[in-house]
């Protein structure tokens, strides 16, 4: 028998979770501003292949329909091309990737061939400069290259996601939404979320509601903003083209915690119920030990540590800033 530890239990929600990110590390190669700190330690114990797959096993068996890949990043798993074939072998409504797209040049058609089906790429910014700045180093070309393979690997969908940060990149939010919408790409634009390093740029924040303003004369006006998908983005149209549109993530000025049915599962095979708390169950042993009915049986008890009401808006407690967001996929 292995030994669950829920901390802070709570009545199981009504719904099971149906959303799951798979960290499967929390190792990056870039160290972005608002999410990897300058100086970082990473988790000792990472789940191998054999784990992932009861792990996914289990998810699946407490009702998980929709898996995306995350890190840290994820290509820099070594298993992460096999991991994407295990998951189009299952009978999934979705299997989707977060990627900073720095490797993706290289295995943006393995991965397609492996059976992924859609592709994020985080790109905040167009200037090399600022990119190298805002990334502590990175290279713009080489992601642009890797945008530029996807595209040519065939997905069924690309979405840009930008975190936009006053006085870096928020003059470039027009020239985003254009590039994006030129290369058949769904532009999304996130506030900067107050947890982890996000939490020192709190000063920083461009809401939503400032970014449609600026993006008023492209978008079509007096629309309410609408849920396309399940995710946390809320679409506004373009004002001449109903094939085009913009996301916004509102992590600040509003809440997206209402309906949520996301389960994150850190490289060390912690369940986490929710992005702002730093706590959580591991389900490592069980799924080293091949027992997927008993990581089922961890993603239930884990599930009623999920808080209720809204837990972004406001965000100021401790443990929010003391939350990684490397490390858990955010």
């Amino acid at each position: 028998m292995y030994a669950l530890r829920v901390v802070q239990p709570r009545p199981a929600p009504a719904a099971p979770p149906r959303s799951v990110r798979l960290s499967l590390t929390d190792r990056c190669d870039l160290a972005c501003i608002y999410c990897r700190p300058s100086r970082d330690t990473y988790l000792d114990e990472r789940l191998d292949l054999d784990a992932w797959r009861t792990m996914v096993h289990g998810l699946v068996g407490a009702g998980v329909r929709r898996v995306r890949l995350t890190g840290g990043e994820p290509l820099l798993h070594r298993d992460v091309v096999d991991v994407v074939r295990f998951l189009g072998s299952l009978d999934l409504d979705d299997v989707a990737l977060t990627t900073n797209a720095t490797r993706l040049e290289k295995l943006a058609r393995p991965l397609r061939e492996a059976g992924l089906r859609r592709v994020n790429v985080s790109l905040d910014t167009l200037d090399p400069a600022r990119f190298a700045r805002m990334t502590r180093g990175g290279r713009l070309d080489v992601v642009l290259r890797g945008v530029d393979a996807a595209r040519e690997a065939g997905f069924d969908e690309i979405k840009l996601n930008a975190v936009v940060v006053r006085g870096e990149n928020d003059g470039e939010i027009e020239q985003l939404v254009r590039w994006s919408w030129e290369r058949g790409i769904v532009p999304r634009l996130l506030e900067v979320m107050q947890i982890g390093e996000g939490a020192k740029l709190r000063d920083r924040v461009v809401t939503a509601a400032e970014m449609r303003a600026r993006l008023a004369h492209l978008l079509r006006a007096g629309e309410a903003e609408r849920e396309i998908d399940r995710g946390p983005a809320r679409y506004v149209f373009a004002r001449h083209d109903p094939d085009k549109k913009v996301g916004f993530i509102t992590g600040t000025s509003d809440t997206y915690c209402k309906g949520c049915d996301r389960l994150r599962v850190a490289s060390d095979g912690t369940l986490r119920p929710c992005l702002a708390k730093n706590d959580g169950l591991s389900a490592s042993a069980p799924a080293r030990a091949g027992d997927a009915g008993a990581v089922s049986r961890a993603v239930a008890e884990a599930w009623t540590m999920k808080p209720d009401g809204d837990v972004f808006k406001g965000c100021t407690e401790p443990s929010a800033a003391a939350v990684s967001m490397r490390g858990i996929g955010g």
